[in-house]
């Protein structure tokens, strides 16, 4: 990684502790620019934590209201935007469609077919012993509505993907590559990813997937694998849920 000194502009491809220019401190600036790093990670992870826990308070004043519902999507895409505003440069280079290829992209379509049934036929038995045999259908959080269906593929499959996508293998990656490895990048984005879920169940499936995803992200340098492997991954169990649902109707 290239040096710059933020007196005289001049750049170094080694480094250093002080610039042979104009003597300025390389070392300080790099310092400093690590602690920043790290209050913007902990500040972004912070507001999440927050912005969590105004969800389960929420999800418990108004349950099954449609607004409500509406309003917490759009206030987590706008706080996901607003972090990667900081960071744009670098978040549009990840939109870039370069290294994707028709053997990747099949890949990546079969992946998430897998991971789907894995989850939804293994993870979700765990669930329901563990859960006095309840297990949970996201189909059916959305019944109240007019068109479950469509706001749920709209809930579940596309705005996850989207956002958490950009959030998480986009902004926190950018930032904790900048004082870490790649390798332990992929692993702490996975981690944080699964935290956030707050279940235990869910973290069994969620960490490795996020692994899958962080991957990804790092070798071929793109979002756009993690979105669609998230979306297929979302949609599919999303799907068995409705059939399961109505075929329990029969």
């Amino acid at each position: 990684m290239s040096l710059v000194c933020k007196r005289c502009k001049a750049i170094f491809d080694t480094e250093i502790k002080f610039c042979s220019e104009c003597g300025e401190s390389i070392s300080k600036h790099i310092e400093i620019k690590k602690i920043e790093t790290i209050n913007l990670i902990i500040g972004f992870y912070a507001t999440m934590l927050v912005f969590i826990a105004v969800v389960y308070f929420i999800g418990d004043v108004y349950p099954e209201n449609f607004v409500a519902d509406l309003v917490i999507e759009i206030t987590f895409a706008l706080i996901i935007i607003g972090f990667s505003i900081l960071d744009f440069k670098n978040i549009l280079k990840l939109y870039s469609v370069q290294s994707i290829n028709w053997r990747l992209l099949l890949i990546v379509i079969v992946t998430p077919i897998i991971s789907s049934l894995i989850v939804y036929y293994f993870i979700e038995f765990v669930t329901f012993l563990m859960d006095n045999g309840e297990s949970s259908n996201y189909f059916v959080s959305y019944l109240y509505l007019e068109h479950p269906l469509f706001w749920a593929i709209f809930f579940v499959a596309i705005m996850p993907p989207i956002f958490e996508e950009l959030a998480f293998r986009g902004f926190l990656f950018n930032k904790l590559r900048e004082i870490t490895s790649s390798n332990l990048t992929i692993i702490a984005t996975a981690f944080l990813f699964a935290l956030i879920h707050f279940s235990f169940i869910s973290f069994l499936w969620i960490f490795p997937f996020g692994l899958l995803l962080g991957y990804l992200r790092s070798k071929y340098n793109t979002i756009w694998l993690g979105v669609i492997v998230h979306f297929l991954h979302n949609l599919i169990v999303l799907m068995l849920d409705y059939y399961d649902y109505y075929k329990m109707l029969e």
